[in-house]
């Protein structure tokens, strides 16, 4: 069973992986959501890109109703490409990162 910490970290990085592979001014949406023997979950999340910078936003919602939201941009420009993004917890608490990488 995956925890939140993994849900949020592959939510992240596979909407950094999405956004930075499409071309400027491409948008997209994604939701999904199931069901187990602890309850139901649900997840939605959207972003696209333009001018050399991809943004997007998500939210989860676990089986106990909390809900977890992440945000996140990335500029690129010169082969160097900065990210930041915060992820905000249920009860208001928040992470937030930032990282500089040559492509």
């Amino acid at each position: 069973m995956l925890s939140i910490k993994t849900y949020l970290g592959a939510a992240a990085i596979a909407a950094m992986v999405m956004a930075a592979g499409a071309s400027s001014a491409e948008a997209w949406t994604r939701s999904g959501g199931g069901s187990g023997p602890r309850g139901s979950w649900s997840s939605s999340g959207s972003g696209g890109c333009a001018g050399g910078s991809c943004g997007h936003t998500s939210s989860f919602t676990g089986v106990r109703g909390n809900t977890y939201t992440n945000t996140g941009s990335t500029t690129c420009a010169g082969g160097s490409c900065t990210h930041t993004g915060t992820t905000t917890g249920p009860y208001g608490g928040t992470i937030n990162r930032s990282s500089t990488f040559t492509r």
